[in-house]
């Protein structure tokens, strides 16, 4: 078995928790000690950062939200209080996209960044990556650190990286260069394979090894459509500017959580009380450092305001014993109906029905319109031949997807107070291709 830092990966339980708490008590007294923040933090919410010894003293902690964290920067205040070194110490500056707000900035050291990449290339070493891989690059290389922490894992793996940073580049690349991998989204790596199709190439026989899909959450019967499509394994990766950096490894059961280097909880949707494994929660996450380790952002018991579950926490089979978890989905992307909700991903899985998939892109977008009383939801959805489209098959497909596990949603459908309405377009007839940036793919118009 390939482990990228195997003592650490595949350490025992008990001595993998008696490392994590540690660091937990490392962590809160550097919080303390270099961040204006925590120190105004800990006082007003009278804890004495020698208290937190442990995971259990660290959940007693109050949650912090990405409001609190956009108040403690310009322009709402002076100083950027979250930032914990001097700006000399500093070695990038990044922020998140701000697609729920201001961006949230974030300051990273040269020894942050070896952390994130080590994160990823962890990943990248269970999903059978390494020398000799190519892998193509499909996200941006700018504010955000996701191509960057990248680029840098593969350094650290002997792989060599193709920094496309876009999927839309010309087929030629993949002749020229015999990519192994690709990086990049379901509806990219989809895209990319129909044009290597019109250029005469088969995806099947290029010389891609495996996949991963990153940058979104999705539906397991995406991922497989995808996996028939190049037939080639599909993985998974979920990160982010906060540093979450969690990976599926190549046994597909769930996605490891780098305990070592960050702590994960998962609370309720009040943020009131943790869950227990196997139940459905908001993650928490706290970045873990070693005894003397140093960063420029700290986070402490943040709500990254995306929901998951927590698989297991025993020793997988391919013989790690850190955590793993459920593909995490946003909160953002979650809709509530009638007292019920469904998330972006709920509307997925029912539109890449595998039958669906003879008469479909793929592509979608869905709204939803109406008040208390009635509500509507309409699915646009893109066919590959409008007038070749079994769109009662596609309905029909969706609709038992859709309602099969939402009695409440399914009794609402069925006495008219939540309606679902279907509209067939063809190749770029959705409304997002009119708007610049990433598709927004469930948006709620009930405001309106």
């Amino acid at each position: 078995m390939n482990y990228f830092r195997e003592e650490i990966e595949t350490m025992p339980r008990d001595e993998l928790d008696d490392l994590v708490d540690e660091r937990i008590k490392y962590t809160i007294q550097y919080a303390a000690d270099n961040s204006s923040f925590y120190r105004k933090w800990f006082k007003q919410n009278n804890i004495n950062p020698k208290d937190i010894k442990d995971h259990e003293d660290l959940r007693e902690l109050p949650i912090i939200s990405g409001k609190v964290m956009r108040e403690q920067q310009p322009p709402e205040t002076e100083d950027f209080e979250f930032k914990c070194m001097d700006w000399d110490d500093i070695y990038t500056i990044h922020e998140t996209s701000g697609t729920s707000g201001m961006p949230k900035s974030f300051f990273l050291t040269w020894e942050d960044w070896n952390r994130y990449a080590e994160k990823y290339a962890r990943s990248f070493v269970s999903q059978n990556f390494g020398v000799g891989d190519r892998v193509v690059i499909c996200a941006s290389y700018g504010m955000n650190v996701g191509a960057n922490t990248m680029t840098l894992a593969a350094q650290k793996i002997g792989m060599a990286i193709i920094p496309e940073g876009k999927c839309s580049f010309p087929v030629r690349i993949m002749t020229s260069y015999q990519p192994t991998g690709i990086v990049a989204s379901v509806f990219k790596l989809l895209k990319l394979a129909r044009r290597m199709e019109k250029e005469g190439i088969n995806p099947q026989e290029s010389s891609i090894k495996r996949l991963i899909a990153g940058g979104e959450s999705f539906a397991d019967e995406s991922r497989a459509y995808v996996e028939e499509v190049w037939d080639v394994p599909v993985y998974n990766t979920y990160g982010s500017t906060e540093g979450t950096m969690c990976g599926e490894c190549h046994e597909k059961v769930g996605l490891h959580v780098p305990e070592d280097m960050v702590h994960l909880d998962l609370y309720d949707p009040a943020l009131e009380n943790f869950v227990d494994e196997g139940e459905c929660g908001r993650i928490v996450l706290t970045s873990l450092l070693p005894p003397g380790g140093k960063t420029g952002t700290l986070l402490l018991n943040y709500d990254t305001e995306d929901t998951s579950v927590v698989v297991s926490s025993d020793k997988c089979p391919c013989g790690r014993t850190h955590m793993r978890i459920l593909n995490p989905e946003r909160e953002a992307e979650t809709s509530w109906v009638m007292g019920a909700p469904f998330n972006r991903v709920d509307v997925e899985r029912g539109v890449f029905q595998r039958e669906n998939m003879d008469y479909l892109t793929g592509e979608y977008e869905a709204f939803l319109y109406g008040d208390e009383e009635e509500v509507t939801l309409r699915v646009s959805v893109e066919c590959q031949d409008t007038k070749n489209c079994a769109q009662e098959l596609v309905k029909e497909n969706f609709l038992k997807s859709f309602l099969q596990y939402k009695p409440p949603l399914s009794e609402a459908h069925l006495d008219g107070s939540f309606n679902i309405h279907f509209n067939f377009t063809g190749p770029g007839g959705l409304e997002f291709y009119k708007i610049r940036g990433r598709p927004k793919r469930l948006v709620d118009r009930r405001s309106d």
